[in-house]
């Protein structure tokens, strides 16, 4: 079975973590911090804060940024459920805005005409967070003007597009939002294992996440309400998380992060064979911004079941019989139970249930040989016709 995502490890990385292993620091080391630096030099970022998931990152940044009780949060359907859960995690409120039909991201149109509805009824969002989806970034400047205009915060769902360009900067440089979250799960762009950091150019956001990272707790005079009982003093002065990534994590992510350049250029390569073989299938493909360059975490293709005999289910299960580890990304998240059952309906986003009802992603990562991915052309080619 060809897998839809696979993480590439090298001798390198293995000596890395093999190193910390026989260091004195498994966590709370040195690693970490050299991590951290890696990433705010590769995205030119003010400030890096890992964690221990992608997941957390996005907790502590909402949380840095004041989310709780009577806030909203806003967020696009076409995203794992973390972009949503985040929000309440802080006990706000969640919606969502629908994408748009070409890039399937955050549609800035569809957000402008929810806040013009939401300024009336006194319900503008305090945070939104666009997703870049599949690698590709959003319509920042769009959505960072907005902001302006309402006065809601920004935080990018990044956890795609660890390696993508929003025009002349790396996205993670916050040039257009508060926060920029990444992840590292071993399927996506750079592993730590499990991992994820949230980049921003605020010390005092940057500040609170570390904090909040390691139980609210502190050791620095300066933050105490009484001077130190001695050197080993410390204070809990919010209620914080052990969201903390280990140095074993890190050391593999710096590694990873030396061959960021490669990856990306190998699954952009690889997203160029997908394109050039399917220019006349029935598909849609995403569309791409002339201004910026995905990091290509996923290729999805979209059926048009207007002009192919099967359905998307029908040729899910043909691809999976021939040895292709198809998947599908995402449910819209309104759709979900949990969701469902905090008064969300089908019909509320219909581009987002659109496009999930004729999306399926396909194979990409680096490893992925011509050989196999011809095979995935050629299934493709024959199934949707």
């Amino acid at each position: 079975m060809i897998p839809y995502g696979k993480q590439t490890l090298s001798q390198e990385d293995i000596d890395a973590v093999i190193d910390v292993l026989r260091s004195d620091y498994l966590t709370q080391g040195p690693a970490v911090p050299a991590f951290e630096n890696a990433l705010c030099d590769r995205v030119q970022a003010g400030h890096c804060v890992a964690a221990n998931s992608a997941t957390s990152a996005l907790h502590l940044a909402c949380r840095a940024l004041g989310l709780g009780p009577g806030d909203w949060l806003w967020t696009s359907p076409i995203t794992f459920v973390a972009s949503a859960n985040c929000a309440l995690y802080c006990g706000a409120g969640v919606d969502f805005v629908d994408i748009d039909e070409d890039t399937w991201n955050m549609s800035p149109a569809a957000l402008e005409d929810k806040l013009l509805r939401a300024e009336s009824e006194g319900r503008l969002p305090k945070i939104v967070v666009p997703v870049h989806l599949c690698g590709q970034p959003c319509d920042m400047e769009e959505i960072h003007a907005l902001g302006r205009r309402f006065g809601f915060r920004i935080i990018e769902d990044a956890s795609h597009a660890t390696g993508a360009q929003y025009r002349d900067l790396p996205v993670g440089a916050c040039e257009h939002s508060d926060i920029t979250i990444f992840s590292f799960h071993p399927v996506k762009i750079v592993t730590t294992g499990e991992g994820g950091a949230a980049l921003t150019n605020d010390e005092r956001l940057a500040q609170k996440m570390r904090q909040l990272r390691s139980h609210g707790v502190t050791r620095d005079p300066q933050e105490m309400t009484q001077s130190p009982d001695g050197p080993w003093y410390y204070q809990q002065i919010d209620l914080g998380y052990n969201y903390r990534l280990s140095d074993i994590h890190a050391a593999l992510g710096i590694a990873q992060l030396r061959r960021l350049t490669e990856f990306v250029a190998t699954r952009r390569r690889i997203a160029s064979r997908y394109d050039d073989a399917f220019v006349d299938a029935p598909l849609t493909l995403q569309r791409h911004r002339r201004d910026s360059q995905s990091s290509f975490h996923l290729y999805v293709i979209r059926l048009d079941i207007d002009r192919i005999a099967a359905s998307r289910s029908e040729v899910f299960s043909a691809l999976l019989d021939r040895g292709i580890g198809v998947n599908v990304h995402y449910i819209p998240v309104h759709l979900q139970p949990y969701y469902r059952d905090r008064g969300f309906r089908p019909g509320s986003y219909p581009n987002a249930e659109r496009y999930y009802s004729e999306a399926i992603s396909l194979p990409l990562f680096p490893s992925l040989d011509q050989d196999r991915q011809g095979h995935i052309i050629d299934s493709v080619l024959r199934i949707a016709q």
